[in-house]
């Protein structure tokens, strides 16, 4: 089960000293400065190299292959060097299924049930934002906002998980984005390394997930990086076959 969550946080799912000041912002200069991008898509297909780093210490190198409907449904497909498909997935609003032919283990939960089972806050629109590196939630006036250098730097508190996102400047996107519960026993780290243009929209090509969690037989850890070699958003509709 620990192997297929990996698949499934793929998406999901890794010199303070010389800072400039940092500057904090009244409420009005926040609309006036902080323009957060999101990606504008209706349906995207994208394929990459993955590595994942298990707790256990073994490492992990295949392929993924990605389709998404916009706030809708995800879908991957994760298949190893030796070519035969180790894990597919889709992700709802509702819920999370994963087939892991690998382990012939399965994921059928809701999202309440991940939260319950590895204290993480996970949903469809938080997996969208974190794979486009967009901020995770809508920005509100209750949340903490200040510019240091080329970034702001944004605080949310949701539903017992705090998430902190520096926004470049310059791009608008996240560069660095950390979540971590409010009970200090699950978090999320995403760093977004190298961003590209798609159909004139700043994309991450790559990104490093270091994931946190527990598990009945204890606290785990893992790490992901996710490189992706070509990416189209389309027009036509997309399937997403699945099945246990």
């Amino acid at each position: 089960m620990i192997r297929s969550l990996f698949a499934l946080i793929v998406f999901v799912a890794i010199g303070f000293a010389c800072a400039p000041k940092p500057n904090l912002y009244t409420s009005n200069e926040v609309m006036q400065e902080f323009d957060p991008v999101y990606l504008d898509f209706d349906n995207l297909t994208a394929r990459g190299r993955i590595v994942i780093e298990e707790p256990s210490g073994k490492t992990t190198k295949g392929t993924i292959n990605i389709r998404a409907k916009k706030d809708s449904i995800l879908w991957f497909s994760i298949t190893p060097g030796l070519g035969l498909e180790a894990f597919r997935g889709t992700i709802t609003k509702e819920r999370v299924m994963i087939k892991d032919r690998l382990n012939g283990q399965d994921i059928n939960f809701t999202f309440k049930e991940i939260e319950d089972l590895y204290d993480l806050s996970l949903s469809l629109d938080l997996m969208q934002n974190i794979i486009f590196a967009n901020i995770p939630h809508e920005f509100s006036y209750r949340d903490r906002l200040i510019r240091i250098g080329q970034y702001f730097e944004l605080t949310q508190a949701r539903d017992g998980f705090r998430y902190h996102s520096r926004v470049n400047t310059t791009h608008g996107k996240v560069a660095e984005l950390t979540s971590t519960s409010m009970k200090e026993k699950g978090s999320l780290l995403a760093n977004y390394h190298v961003f590209e243009d798609l159909d004139n929209q700043p994309f991450p090509n790559q990104m490093l997930l270091r994931l946190s969690f527990n598990t009945p037989d204890g606290p785990q850890a893992s790490i992901i990086n996710l490189e992706m070699t070509r990416t189209e958003l389309v027009d036509t509709p997309l399937s997403f076959p699945f099945r246990f």
